[in-house]
């Protein structure tokens, strides 16, 4: 199994900024993939930003320019800065990765993991 933790969630003006972190723990042989989704009340889940193990990022039109995910391979930690935020990227953030796993001498390849959510409330 693997746990995800997150943090830095909060509430803020618009134009402010806030940094997201995530800490990836348990059974992990590689991380293929860390990413955020994020969803608002009354909208289907969507994806925020990803970053592969090579560091290929991809963000949603959105949020481009604004916001930009990275990395801590060695601390298998991802973060989301947000910077200039609007009233729109009011959401639950979640934390995603995709990992190769070994738990009791089984072997996964590809498990997905999401984290329990930090909301993310920007007034106007």
């Amino acid at each position: 199994q693997v746990q995800l933790v997150e943090s830095g969630g909060g509430s803020v003006q618009a134009g402010g900024s806030l940094r997201l972190s995530c800490a990836a723990s348990g059974s992990i042989l590689a991380i293929n993939a860390m990413g955020w989704y994020r969803q608002a009340p009354g909208k289907q889940r969507e994806l925020v930003a990803t970053i592969t193990s090579d560091g290929a990022t991809n963000h949603r039109d959105s949020v481009k320019g604004r916001f930009k995910i990275s990395r801590d391979n060695a601390q298998n930690t991802v973060y989301l800065q947000m910077n200039s935020l609007k009233p729109e990227d009011t959401a639950v953030y979640y934390c995603y990765t995709n990992v190769d796993e070994l738990e009791s001498e089984v072997f996964s390849r590809g498990s997905n993991y999401w984290g329990q959510g930090t909301q993310v409330t920007v007034s106007s």
